[in-house]
């Protein structure tokens, strides 16, 4: 029998009978309250903020309400199987944990990322593993134990340096590359300039860098001597604008398999897709890097329409199950979680990434088991109606 995700709710009720009640907000709001008292002003800043004047952040969310989930009755949904298939494997549900790029400095003790894999581990949730993390990608490998984890990978400018970068991502035993396309120049945050704080630029999760040889190699120092020449060096390698001519060196660097972030027009899913990718990942950085824009949810129909059968990961304005199930209707086939859990994290380390995973699971389980849907290939277009 699948895994019945929404007993996390009786775990609760149970506690109770006992005087217990949860350590952890049970609703976004409290959870993102708590984080913000837990954070240093300028983490809780590059977290929780977005670009320009964060319309598109809080349209990524409000979009979801445009949508609709039609009940079904008596349709056996008594057990509910939320696995789902990617890249041969099946996984307990379509939930993934998407790439964060400050979570070491989220946590108390600035292993961020490390406390993340262990709670993907716990919880069976896949990881995508940022390229800016404050341990190297070995060591949060190590910790994923049977649970995939992704590497996301900012492509630096230096071909050289991403080769590695790779190389040691397979060697670790991650299962798919994830090259994000829209970061090689930070959007305008007016949250991160009033605090003129960008944690790259204070030597802060470049654990991939200063212990990779390529890198080390450009430095003149090494980097226990000399961080300021580390962070000048980085800010060097960093910016790199990929066209459509890089996609077959990209495609060269490894036969795991390779999806693009950030993708939300058809015609570039249809040119992805002409030159070899394994899969989509339609986001849009959560708001964070352009303002103005489409809400990323109201792109991935077009999106999938245009993949033709390639999987589509998507992230952007998740804070709920009802948010997954949406997704999972207009065709995601995993959905990403992005500032829930790093609030979580804020607040309570691997338990409290735990905690948000098991939730956001629970609540995606009894939303389809009180709607009528059994299994996730029961959610299609089919299941929405738009709301005016």
């Amino acid at each position: 029998m699948a895994q019945q995700f929404g007993d996390y709710q009786l775990e609760i009720y149970l506690g109770g009978l006992a005087g217990v009640t949860p350590a952890m907000p049970m609703s976004f709001a409290e959870l993102e309250r708590r984080a913000e008292a837990a954070m240093a002003p300028g983490v809780w800043s590059y977290v929780a903020g977005g670009a320009g004047d964060e319309h598109t952040q809080r349209a990524n969310v409000t979009a979801f309400e445009q949508w609709g989930l039609l009940p079904r009755m008596m349709a056996g949904a008594a057990e509910r199987d939320l696995s789902a298939e990617l890249f041969g494997r099946r996984l307990a549900s379509p939930l993934f944990l998407a790439p964060v790029g400050v979570l070491g400095i989220c946590a108390q003790d600035g292993h961020g990322d490390l406390a993340t894999a262990r709670a993907a581990a716990r919880t069976g949730v896949p990881m995508v593993a940022s390229t800016l993390s404050a341990d190297p990608l070995e060591e949060v490998a190590k910790e994923l134990g049977g649970t995939p984890g992704f590497f996301q990978l900012y492509t630096p400018n230096d071909r050289a340096l991403a080769e590695s970068l790779v190389h040691r991502a397979e060697a670790a035993g991650f299962q798919a590359l994830v090259v994000t396309l829209d970061t090689w120049v930070t959007g305008w945050r007016p949250r991160d300039l009033a605090t003129a704080n960008f944690p790259m630029l204070r030597g802060k999760c470049l654990a991939n860098y200063t212990c990779d040889p390529a890198f080390r190699a450009r430095l003149a120092a090494p980097p226990e001597q000399d961080q300021a020449g580390v962070v000048r060096e980085w800010a060097t390698v960093f910016p790199n604008a990929l066209s459509w001519a890089d996609l077959p060196w990209l495609r060269s660097l490894t036969s795991l398999p390779l999806l693009l972030k950030g993708i939300q027009h058809p015609e570039d899913v249809r040119r992805a897709r002409d030159g070899g990718v394994d899969g989509i990942y339609c986001s849009n950085h959560g708001g964070r890097q352009a303002n103005g824009g489409l809400p990323a949810i109201e792109a991935l129909p077009g999106v999938v329409a245009a993949a033709e059968g390639l999987p589509v990961l998507f992230d952007s304005g998740i804070r709920s199950g009802a948010e997954v199930v949406k997704a999972l209707a207009l065709g995601a086939t995993a959905v990403g979680v992005g500032r829930p859990y790093a609030y979580g994290l804020a607040v309570g380390g691997e338990d409290g990434v735990v905690h948000v995973l098991r939730s956001l699971l629970a609540e995606t389980d009894l939303l389809m088991a009180v709607d009528g849907y059994p299994t996730v290939a029961d959610l299609t277009p089919a299941a929405l109606r738009r709301l005016r």
